[in-house]
């Protein structure tokens, strides 16, 4: 099982630590070029600015709810070994990366850069570990999942419902909040769940209502 988590528009500003180094990020050897000539354009003081680990970088609500603090040690090394995080200037990265605070929609589209998740598909094809059997657990939204989507590995997409009056209607503002509680769920679990009807399990003891789908864990709340 992988776990993969959007970035957060909420993020802490390290004031102190040294800057950057590309080469200590996650699949660096790949995607380090991609880095480097995406700063140069976007804005190359970030190679000089303070930076702490993405997991104290990154501070919405999704991370709120993961709370990886108060996580027990397993449930922290699980995290290290399982979570990568999805970013228009980094590509994906490890929660243990050190990374400035930047502010960059996926939206956005850069002189000779271009779109974005167009900049970063090829080069995250040949970076991400992609193998049959394996379960991807995906937090991200729309705009991330457009960067990568495994060929090989089953995605499984994470996402809340409201039931009202009989229609089964998408909660996009509880969204965060569900997929950060499931994350939580996952890591903690005493035996990590690697199929999708596992990652289900473990979400229905956390007290979830779900439904499975071969695409999707839908987590169902009463109107």
């Amino acid at each position: 099982m992988r776990i993969l988590l959007p970035p957060s528009e909420g993020k802490a500003k390290p004031e102190r630590g040294a800057p950057v180094e590309l080469g200590s990020l996650a699949f660096a050897g790949e995607l380090g070029e991609k880095r480097k000539r995406l700063i140069d354009v976007f804005e190359p003081t970030l190679m000089k600015a303070p930076a702490a680990q993405a997991a104290e970088v990154y501070t919405g609500v999704l991370y709120q709810r993961l709370d990886l603090a108060s996580l027990t040690a397993p449930a922290r090394r699980r995290a290290a070994k399982r979570v990568l995080i999805a970013s228009a200037l980094w590509g994906f990265v490890r929660l243990e990366d050190r990374i400035p605070y930047y502010k960059l929609p996926p939206s956005t589209k850069l002189d000779g850069i271009g779109p974005l998740a167009a900049w970063w598909r090829e080069a995250l094809a040949a970076a991400m570990p992609d193998e049959a059997g394996e379960t991807i657990v995906d937090m991200r939204s729309g705009a991330y999942q457009a960067m990568w989507k495994p060929r090989q590995a089953t995605l499984l997409a994470v996402r809340a419902f409201r039931e009202e009056k009989g229609r089964r209607v998408a909660v996009s503002h509880m969204a965060k909040a569900v997929r950060g509680d499931v994350a939580r769920a996952l890591l903690l679990a005493k035996r990590e769940p690697k199929t999708l009807e596992e990652v289900a399990a473990v979400a229905a003891d956390a007290g979830f209502e779900v439904e499975l789908t071969p695409a999707s864990l839908d987590v169902i709340f009463d109107s």
